[in-house]
């Protein structure tokens, strides 16, 4: 490689961003090899220009390293807040807040749909009380926060608003991001409100809104990372995170905003996996694909063509068995997203593939950064891969198959008609599926889970969060600020912003930020909006065939469809299980794939709604006959709802059903479930067709014992 006569264009673009610091002094030099903070080959392209494949900044690392976040929050406001002040305080740089299922699905914690999901997954917020507790003692006139939110972004956001005031901060201060990308909650997360039309204009709201009344404030991360974890591959997370992009952008401009007044304050967020240099070009190839399209749209100020973007290291790619390997994934996770150009990154903790963080698993997550900040050098240069041949081939072909699946969503007419008509979700739950095969038939291999397997696993020790403490808490406080508010003030802007709601008038936004002000609950506002909007209800469905597919010719797999199709030869049936997802998780990859791979083996398999209770569950099993029922638990609510659902079914008659649960649960909690008459556990990494010869065996001996 050797310096190209774009270096001065460089050196330019370079002394901006520095302003009085001169370019020289971003050279290091290690004994006898000096090192320029950029490179540039035949052809390369210069960082921090159009279309800023190597890079949205001149300098990037070199001046400034990226932004350590840290996604946490758990339990309350008040113990979620000691934990992010103790996290600023080793070295955490923005705060990325993690709000609890309840909150996400716009119910406060004394609803009775949410009685396992409390404080589970996040900090729980019901009023601007606590989003208060949640930020006391930080600044937020001088830290960016990042807020995970979609389904609730109206009163989330209207409570973080009304906080910072009380705090004395405007509007016009705040420095973050809410997430606000609904469209992909209805590919894959699920963790939606209202039907697609009406959240496509809150969405609006919010955009219109943060565009007039705060400069600094993202108001949309638009996020491929839950379509990662879904199972989509690199160019779907690509094309169905760039086209839902163009989605917010076009409702924007039906509000009458100029592209150029939002567009710089749009960010994105992408998740990052172990195909190590092909999550390098994929970051690459989506600034590259982002300034095109922008614009085609209209942008004209560079500034709207800049992907900016926040990474996740992969929580799928964690694994319950052997989990210390886990920090090896993340720290590789992790470089792949520097080494790609991200502007902010969080590092998932080595435990949670069995529960929530520790302190001490989120310090080595946290170090993991610091580390590659600061030891590593890979800030020195700005993006150190560009001209690889290996890299640029990865990062063209990613540009060349993003852009043939976003072309089939805008013949479709866009990202929120192809949603409904359920295409890219479809398409990602078959590349799940087709991975989940490849793992358990060893193709690809999975360190400690399918290969080179510990005889005897470590006991980790796990975070574990009182449920019915927290909610109690909650439940108390929450009637508290009730008993406080002025009831009618609070109950006539709640009726306004129905009217707002119910004649398309006005920002949905600003008359929530009122309503919270009188201190209406988050659910309350939700509740709102629904009355007007109602709430969306997933139609569900399962990819078939991909199993049979990837295990044509099989012994083992041929040899469990065989013992099933005797169980059907024998009783003029096949063996029947209900696949549940309870509580307000909407994560069904497991659940999915489990459902595609026992179909596939000839179980008769019933997919349940999401978000039900344990009652309907049972009487779900009791309308269908099934055999067996399969709980689907990600979110650490198992210890609340599995039990209730067996009580449920005994209540109906129904105490013989087998129940096996899967998904996110720490071993010490085995027993527990078992002593509650669990039939099987299946964690993690567990193989599939073990699973589905495992659920055959406990029916068969059900059958036999009656």
């Amino acid at each position: 490689m050797r310096d190209k006569p774009n270096f001065a264009h460089w050196a330019a673009l370079a002394q901006t961003e520095l302003r009085d610091a001169p370019v020289a002094s971003l050279d290091r030099d290690y004994g006898d090899i000096p090192v320029k903070p950029v490179y540039f080959g035949e052809d390369a392209e210069v960082p921090g220009v159009e279309p800023f494949t190597r890079g949205v900044r001149a300098t990037m690392y070199a001046n400034r390293p990226w932004t350590i976040r840290q996604y946490a929050g758990f339990s309350t406001a008040r113990e979620s807040n000691a934990f992010y002040r103790q996290a600023l305080e080793r070295g955490q740089k923005g705060l990325s807040v993690a709000f609890d299922l309840a909150t996400h699905r716009g119910y406060d914690s004394d609803h009775p749909r949410v009685i396992g999901d409390v404080g589970k997954a996040g900090v729980a917020i019901d009023t601007v009380e606590d989003m208060k507790t949640l930020f006391d003692g930080i600044p937020l006139d001088q830290m960016s926060v990042s807020m995970t939110m979609n389904g609730a972004v109206i009163p989330v956001l209207a409570m973080f608003i009304v906080a910072a005031e009380e705090q004395g901060v405007g509007q016009a201060q705040l420095e973050g991001t809410i997430q606000n990308d609904i469209l992909k909650e209805f590919m894959v997360r699920n963790t939606y409100i209202y039907p697609p039309e009406p959240s496509m204009r809150i969405v609006g709201d919010v955009i219109a809104h943060t565009a007039r009344q705060m400069p600094k404030f993202n108001s949309i991360s638009i996020s491929g990372y839950h379509m990662h974890e879904a199972g989509a591959t690199a160019v779907q997370e690509l094309a169905y995170t760039l086209a839902d992009g163009m989605e917010y952008v076009r409702a924007a401009q039906a509000r009458g905003l100029n592209i150029d007044q939002f567009a710089g304050r749009l960010s994105f967020f992408f998740g990052i996996g172990m195909n190590f240099f092909l999550e390098v070009a994929k970051l690459r190839a989506a600034r590259q694909l982002w300034s095109e399209i922008m614009t085609g749209l209209g942008a004209r100020d560079p500034r709207s063509k800049m992907l900016r973007t926040h990474c996740q290291t992969s929580g799928v790619s964690l694994t319950e068995q052997d989990p210390h390997n886990n920090i090896v994934r993340t720290t590789i996770e992790a470089l792949a997203a520097v080494l790609g150009g991200t502007q902010s990154l969080h590092t998932n903790s080595f435990d949670e593939a069995i529960a929530l963080p520790t302190e001490f698993s989120s310090r080595i997550a946290r170090n993991t950064q610091l580390i590659l900040q600061h030891e590593s050098r890979v800030t020195d240069v700005v993006d150190p891969l560009g001209g690889s041949y290996y890299i640029e081939a990865l990062t063209a072909e990613l540009v060349a198959g993003a852009k043939r699946l976003i072309g089939e969503t805008e013949a479709q007419g866009g990202m929120t008609r192809a949603v409904q008509a359920g295409g890219p979700k479809l398409r990602i739950e078959t590349a799940a599926a087709q991975r989940q095969a490849r793992v358990d038939r060893r193709e690809d291999v999975i360190v400690g889970v399918n290969r080179y397997r510990l005889d005897v696993e470590e006991t980790i020790a796990v975070r574990d969060i009182d449920n019915a403490r927290v909610r109690e808490e909650q439940i108390a406080r929450l009637a508290a600020v009730r008993r406080g508010r002025e009831e009618a003030k609070c109950q006539s802007l709640l009726s306004a912003l129905r009217e707002f709601a119910a004649k398309d008038e006005g920002n949905l936004l600003e008359a929530a930020i009122e309503a919270a002000r009188a201190r209406a609950s988050l659910g309350e506002i939700s509740a709102a909006l629904e009355d007007v909007f109602g709430r969306h209800v997933a139609e569900m469905q399962m990819v078939t065939g991909v199993y049979a597919e990837g295990y044509a010719g099989d012994a083992e797999y041929d040899a469990i469809a065989a013992h099933i199709a005797g169980f059907k030869a024998a009783r003029g049936r096949a063996p029947s299980i209900l696949i549940a997802k309870m509580g307000q998780d909407g994560h069904d990859r497991g659940a999915k794939v489990i459902a595609s791979a026992f179909a596939d083996l000839g179980f008769a398999v019933q997919l349940g709604q999401l978000f039900e209770t344990a009652p309907e569950v049972a009487a779900r099993v009791e309308q269908l006959g099934v055999d067996a029922v399969g709980v689907s638990s990600l979110a650490a609510g198992h210890k609340t709802l599995v039990p209730e659902l067996i009580g449920a079914l005994g209540d109906r008659g129904l105490g013989e059903i087998t129940v096996i649960v899967g998904g996110v649960i720490p071993e010490r909690d085995y027993d527990f479930l078992f002593d509650a008459g669990v039939a099987a556990i299946f964690g993690p990494g567990t193989n599939v067709l073990s699973a589905a010869y495992a659920v055959l065996r406990q029916i068969e001996g059900k059958l036999s014992n009656r």
